[in-house]
């Protein structure tokens, strides 16, 4: 169990609980099988959870201060046509760390909690972590994990993954004062307690604390600083896997507000409600610690061999009791989290990597989660797997567009809410629902970026394409 220190770390205006302190001096990381020099630049990949593609400065938001990715994007890259693997957050993870897309990757959907199984990654599956191991990297996965539960072949530290801290199960993450969280395959008891209501998913930790010390953010924050000072001399991948801005769903239904976050801080005044300033807070909170992270980079001198690339899993929430239209989270987007309109699949997406990446720079490279795999392979030096539907965008990252590979398509499918299927090919997007057998709009995304006006019955022949890519891309999965 962890015990408070003695002493506060300064957070600027977010006091921290001495709880942070305590884990920075009692995290025990494993070294990877293999270490080798420290040649090979490192790979950051930090991920939001339900961040709209409108939630960050840089990206047109008027109400939320995010200065630290403002300022990331200013000093690297910044994406406009970026997509997730899924439009929630299962699947789209799976489609990051296999580099397979959603017609045939192993976990195609959230599963309900009586077939957890499904939701787990096989031993078969290769991982961008296995990949990195391979190639000599330190691997390490900290925050929210959702592929496989401490008993199943998906577990962690079995795909890969030297180090694991945190949630193994996304229900649990939904609560941001859990009674506990994992190490690798050890649980870690936090001084939370939670108030019990005879809830199905009490048993996984999820619910409301009635006691609230540990702030599960905060110490994934502190967690990845920790790790980057103890393998600046080798090369490493950090996936860090944040579970902010997503909503406690079980408390927005239980006491009305989902979005949990120690203070308000620079919000605590604004003439809004609890949950709409809940939401500021949490993404700022999380703007800043991308920023000490950054900062920390630097201070080893490690900046300019660390590539970090800041993303999303699928489009933004309302889960948690907020009021949407106050802060746009989508911007120009039609639909959010579960949709397949762009608002629900295309990410705010940032890279950074002084003395590569060019500052300041903007692409329009048509990426997604899946390329992960083959951009993180080309870093390291090594062959992906086969048989992949990953393209490394290491060239675009490099300003070398005339290197780039492009996709012929992307394609994406979901289950829930009747169904949909989901192409995008150049500047056109196709979305069918339901899956097979419903009609199929048809956008030009290059004049309609909002989707808001079907040209299917103009172009018969295109739709017909596009119908045939869902066809040829999906495969049945009894999951």
């Amino acid at each position: 169990m962890y015990r408070p220190a003695k002493c506060l770390l300064a957070r600027g205006t977010w006091p921290v609980a001495a709880v942070v302190a305590a884990l920075l001096l009692a995290a025990a990381h494993s070294p990877a099988e293999a270490a080798g020099p420290a040649a090979k630049p490192n790979l950051i990949f930090i991920l939001a959870d339900d961040l709209g593609y409108g939630d960050l400065g840089c990206y047109g938001q008027k109400v939320i201060k995010t200065p630290r990715l403002d300022r990331m994007a200013a000093e690297g890259m910044r994406f406009t046509d970026f997509y997730a693997g899924s439009t929630v957050c299962a699947p789209s993870r799976c489609v990051l760390m296999t580099g397979r897309h959603l017609g045939h990757c192993t976990v195609r959907g959230n599963a309900p909690r009586d077939h957890l199984q499904w939701q787990s990654l096989d031993a078969e599956d290769v991982t961008v972590a296995e990949v990195m191991r391979r190639a000599g990297y330190a691997t390490a996965l900290v925050g929210k994990w959702g592929l496989g539960e401490q008993e199943m072949p998906g577990q962690p530290n079995q795909q890969g993954f030297d180090y694991f801290f945190g949630y193994i199960n996304q229900h649990h993450a939904h609560n941001y004062y859990p009674e506990y969280l994992w190490r690798n395959r050890d649980r870690v008891e936090l001084r939370n307690v939670l108030e019990r209501n005879g809830q199905w998913y009490e048993e996984i930790g999820a619910g409301v604390s009635e006691k609230k010390v540990d702030y599960s953010h905060d110490l994934f924050a502190a967690e990845a600083l920790q790790y980057v000072d103890e393998n600046e001399d080798r090369p490493f991948f950090l996936y860090l896997a944040l579970t902010i801005p997503h909503a406690n769903n079980e408390a927005n239904r239980l006491v009305g507000n989902g979005q949990e976050v120690p203070d308000y801080g620079i919000y605590a005044d604004e003439p809004w409600s609890d949950n709409d300033k809940g939401q500021a807070a949490m993404i700022t909170r999380m703007d800043g610690d991308v920023g000490r992270l950054l900062d920390r980079l630097k201070q080893h001198g490690i900046d300019e061999r660390t590539l970090v690339i800041f993303s999303s899993d699928n489009g933004h929430h309302d889960e948690g009791g907020h009021d949407t239209e106050r802060f746009d989270p989508n911007g120009p987007l039609r639909g959010m989290k579960r949709d397949l309109y762009e608002g629900g699949i295309r990410e705010p997406t940032l890279a950074r990597w002084p003395g590569h990446v060019p500052p300041g720079t903007v692409s329009d490279h048509v990426g997604y989660f899946g390329d992960l795999m083959a951009t993180a392979a080309d870093l390291a030096g090594v062959d992906p797997p086969e048989g992949l539907d990953s393209i490394s965008f290491l060239p675009t990252l490099l300003g070398q567009s005339e290197k780039q590979k492009e996709h012929e398509y992307l394609y994406w499918e979901f289950y829930e809410r009747g169904s949909a299927q989901a192409v995008r090919k150049g500047k056109w997007k196709a979305v069918r629902k339901p899956m097979f057998t419903g009609k199929t709009e048809l956008f030009d995304l290059g004049a309609d970026l909002g989707e808001q006006n079907d040209v299917a019955a103009e172009h018969p022949d295109l739709v017909a394409r596009m119908e045939a890519i869902m066809a040829e891309a999906h495969v049945p999965s009894p999951r």
